[in-house]
């Protein structure tokens, strides 16, 4: 909270002097003030900040001098301190409880990833496994091909040929490997934001 404390000022009609009104006479933009003001033996005590009560201001009046007031004014000073400091820890539970449901997000994103990661492996070996099958299958025309060809050296080149697309094919077939569950790479923080469902990786208050 701050505090402002002021000097009122008293204010009088202002009585023109010849000089005044001398220099209105001779020129339009002259302006003579209507009031006069002198400082005053009186205090205004201004809060600002925080949460108000009762009151923003207080003043000296002759019903009620000023120190009369200060124990208003301590009040609503407490009171204001009570409702910012319930405030604080209002918004540390509230930061708390969202840092949570973030730690949760994350825990959540990255067993999504994970699985996603798998079936993206999945899906690859499929497509591996039916192209293998189809050139496979062209194997064995090109083989019964090659059985047809006379002995010599064209039937040489059209077996080594099929001898090296099978071998071809046995490697591009992903039955023929070790089957086992893909490992799955640590994710970055933005392979994980197409899984938090608006969180940001960064943190909660990003």
């Amino acid at each position: 909270m701050r505090f402002l404390i002021l000097q009122e000022q008293d204010r009088a009609d202002h009585v023109p002097t010849k000089e005044e009104l001398s220099d209105a006479e001779k020129h339009s933009w002259v302006r003579i003030p209507r009031y006069d003001y002198s400082p005053a033996e009186r205090l205004r005590i201004c809060v600002s900040g925080g949460s108000r009560h009762r009151a923003d201001e207080w003043a000296d009046t002759a019903a009620r001098p000023l120190e009369d007031q200060l124990a208003e004014i301590v009040q609503e000073v407490g009171l204001r301190g009570e409702a910012a400091e319930r405030k604080r820890l209002a918004d540390l539970e509230a930061a708390q409880e969202e840092r949570l449901r973030w730690e949760a997000a994350m825990e959540q994103a990255k067993i999504d990833y994970a699985e996603a990661a798998r079936v993206q492996r999945l899906e690859a070996q499929a497509e591996a496994w039916r192209r293998a099958a189809g050139i496979a299958e062209y194997i064995d025309a090109l083989r019964l091909h090659a059985q047809t060809l006379q002995i010599g050296p064209e039937r040489d080149e059209a077996e080594a040929w099929v001898a090296w697309a099978s071998d071809h094919v046995q490697r591009l077939n992903p039955l023929n490997g070790t089957l086992r569950l893909p490992e799955i790479p640590e994710p970055r923080a933005d392979d994980l934001r197409p899984f938090l469902r608006g969180w940001n990786p960064y943190g909660p208050g990003f």
